[in-house]
């Protein structure tokens, strides 16, 4: 179908529809209506439907959607047919815990090398390589990279953004909790644990209040 405006709240739904989608049993009906799949996730029917209409044309009425049919029109939406190549800069616990993640290829994210201004970390022999960081402009350059892993400690992530942004890349996953300043053709995603951390915290204390 002809590929539409989507907002990011959209775009942060629509993986979640996939993962539910993937984990129902093959036994079951192949078919689930946008009403069964809010009732699961415990959304809003319409918001639902509203999302499943801008990325698929083939829900059918009092049918539904062929299970199968929508995970692949999401997934090819979403763009995860479509490689894209990445850095990561940072290989402390969390960055060479990233790196070594096989399932980002199932959403066509493909971490090429890992960077780190620490010498002693270095490593081009098993796995996926870790370089200095001075080679990174090069190693952008000739393989024509356009996104960048940020994971490193607060203090340095606005450098290394300025320095990927140097390099040419174009979109920042950023784990470093810092708000990062970027020129408007650049987008940044944060993955900020503290704040979900806050979120989960404030969860539970709600719980516990109730149950006294």
């Amino acid at each position: 179908m002809e590929r539409k405006e989507i907002s990011k709240a959209v775009l942060k739904r629509l993986p979640g529809y996939v993962a539910y989608l993937r984990s129902m049993p093959e036994t079951g009906s192949p078919y689930i209506s946008a009403t069964a799949l809010a009732s699961a996730l415990g959304m809003g029917e319409v918001q639902v439907r509203k999302d499943l209409a801008m990325v698929s044309d083939g829900g059918r009425p009092k049918i539904g959607y062929l299970r199968e049919s929508l995970i692949e029109d999401i997934e090819q939406f979403l763009g995860y047919d479509n490689t894209t190549d990445a850095v990561l800069i940072g290989a402390g616990k969390l960055g060479q815990a990233l790196l070594g993640y096989s399932g980002f290829a199932a959403y066509g994210l493909n971490i090429l090398a890992a960077f780190d201004a620490n010498p002693s970390v270095e490593n081009t022999e098993d796995g996926k390589p870790i370089y200095h960081i001075s080679r990174l402009e090069s190693f952008c350059r000739a393989n024509k990279v356009r996104m960048g892993i940020i994971t490193v400690p607060t203090q340095h992530a606005q450098s290394v953004c300025d320095q990927l942004i140097a390099c040419g890349i174009k979109a920042v996953w950023n784990f470093a909790p810092t708000h990062l300043e970027v020129p408007a053709n650049i987008l940044v995603q944060n993955e900020n644990m503290a704040t979900s951390l806050a979120v989960l915290s404030m969860h539970l204390q709600a719980h516990m209040k109730e149950k006294k």
